[in-house]
């Protein structure tokens, strides 16, 4: 008989992203982490501030958060959550490796918080799958299926 999947409920600050992942300003594109479920699920926070450097270019006068961002911030959450999960083991780098049926639902503006909804599909040694979506207000902004490679 098998046993259930242990559930662990934790959380990161931005110190501790800092510790997981490689990324700093300006590409480090979530703040905090307000839910780690083991290594099945997290929640991501992004606030989206006017100051961000992509604003003064996507567009001037009309900002909006660049899709790929909004992929990147799923992928970089997703990835502190491997590594976390390792604990002792847990490599200095991790891949992107794959998007797929990505999908962009509505504009991320300014002022907006973004949570980054990531569920894992499956792992296969040290590669992960995981089905994410950008959301806003609930709403879905952005939804993808991202796979990364960690790489000791």
């Amino acid at each position: 008989m098998t046993e259930p999947a242990k559930t662990e409920l934790g959380t990161a600050d931005i110190l501790r992203i800092l510790e997981l992942l490689p990324h700093r300003y300006p590409f480090l594109l979530v703040d905090k982490i307000i839910e780690m479920n083991g290594d099945e699920s997290c929640i991501g926070i992004k606030n989206v501030t006017f100051n961000e450097p992509q604003f003064n270019g996507h567009f001037p006068g009309r900002p909006v958060m660049p899709g790929v961002m909004l992929i990147e911030g799923m992928a970089q959450t997703a990835g502190a959550l491997c590594v976390a999960s390792r604990g002792d083991k847990a490599p200095r780098l991790v891949y992107f490796m794959t998007i797929d049926n990505a999908k962009f639902r509505k504009p991320v503006v300014p002022g907006d918080v973004v949570e980054y909804h990531l569920t894992k599909m499956k792992q296969r040694v040290n590669m992960w799958w995981f089905k994410g979506e950008a959301k806003v207000d609930g709403k879905v902004a952005c939804e993808a299926e991202i796979s990364a490679m960690l790489v000791s």
